[in-house]
C-alpha cells in the first residue's frame, strides 16, 4: 500500500478500537530488562508501541510516513517526538550511537537493518518484526522476509530473540520474523 492508502486507512479508523490496540507483545517483553532510554520507533504508525514505551519512561521519537498516522499519534501523546517522514525515501536519517532501543515492527524495509545497528549504542537493542511467507501461501514478495533470512542481517549482534510462525500479536495474523539483538 502506498503512503496515501495508509492515510486513508488512518483517517477511516479514527476513533474505533483499533487505535488502541495494546504494546506488541514482543516489545513489552524484550524492554522489561532494559532501564528506559531513548527509543526510535520506525514505521510506527499511529504509535502503539511508542505510546507504550512513552508511558514506561522512554524518551521516544517515532517515525512513519502516513501524516495521518503522526497526527493521530501527536493527539495522542504531544510530548512524544513524533515526525512524517518517507523511509523508502530516506527521508529520515538514524543517527549512529544515539539509540538505547530501535523497533520495527511489522515493516520490512532491508536497507533499514544496517543503519538501524549503527544507530544502537553499545548493548542498544534492535527489534525487528517482519512478514514470512506462510505454509499456506509460500509465495515470496518485496514485503515479506524468506524464512531463516532474518537472522543473517544481525550476526555481528547478540541474538537475545529468535522466532519464526504465527503471530503472537493478537493484532497480526500473519506469520512473521521477529528478532531482538543486542550490540
Amino acid at each position: 500500500m502506498d503512503l496515501r492508502g495508509w492515510d486513508e486507512r488512518y483517517r477511516a479508523q479514527q476513533g474505533t478500537r483499533i487505535q488502541e490496540e495494546c504494546v506488541t507483545p514482543l516489545l513489552s517483553s524484550s524492554v522489561c530488562n532494559l532501564g528506559p532510554g531513548r527509543a526510535l520507533d520506525l514505521a510506527c504508525g499511529a504509535g502503539r508501541n511508542a505510546l507504550w514505551l512513552a508511558s514506561h519512561g522512554w524518551q521516544v521519537t517515532a517515525v512513519d510516513g502516513s501524516s495521518a498516522a503522526i497526527d493521530i499519534l501527536k493527539r495522542r501523546n504531544p510530548a512524544i517526538d513524533a515526525r512524517v517522514a518517507d523511509l523508502e525515501k530516506h527521508e529520515y536519517l538514524i543517527q549512529p550511537d544515539s539509540w538505547d532501543l530501535i523497533a520495527m515492527s511489522y515493516y520490512l524495509q532491508r536497507d533499514l537493518f544496517e543503519p538501524a545497528k549503527r544507530g544502537v549504542v553499545p548493548g542498544g537493542v534492535v527489534l525487528a518484526i517482519v512478514h514470512i511467507p506462510e505454509p499456506s501461501d509460500p509465495r515470496r514478495t518485496p514485503f515479506r522476509l524468506a524464512p531463516g533470512d532474518l537472522p543473517g542481517y544481525f550476526k555481528d549482534f547478540e541474538i537475545l530473540h529468535h522466532y519464526e510462525g504465527p503471530s503472537h500479536d493478537p493484532a497480526h495474523q500473519r506469520w512473521v520474523a521477529e528478532i531482538v539483538a543486542r550490540r
